[in-house]
């Protein structure tokens, strides 16, 4: 399995926490999919000072890069114009 690292912030507009709300849902389920399929390693929400979701950190694993990008294409934070700016690369979590 390759693992990959997405860190996203959101968008910082005004409708941009709307946008969040309208598609976590669906992001939530989606997640839960990845976990019962092996793919969901660890995921959280960015929160600012106030603990207000600004974004995004996902540790996602797939058996091929192309599996990735078929998730990630359709991501809904993707395709719902919620992550702004998004650093992914691939990473490996240490088993100890």
């Amino acid at each position: 399995m390759i693992q990959f690292v997405i860190e996203a912030l959101d968008h910082t507009d005004a409708e941009g926490l709307n946008r969040r709300m309208a598609v976590r849902e669906k992001h939530l389920e989606g997640a839960s999919v990845l976990k019962h399929n092996g793919n969901y390693v660890v995921a959280g929400a960015k929160l600012d000072s106030d603990g207000k979701m600004i974004g995004s950190t996902m540790v996602v694993q797939f058996p091929t890069e192309a599996d990735f990008k078929a998730y990630f294409d359709n991501e809904p934070y993707v395709k719902g114009n919620v992550w702004g700016k998004i650093n992914v690369y691939k990473f490996r979590v240490a088993n100890i």
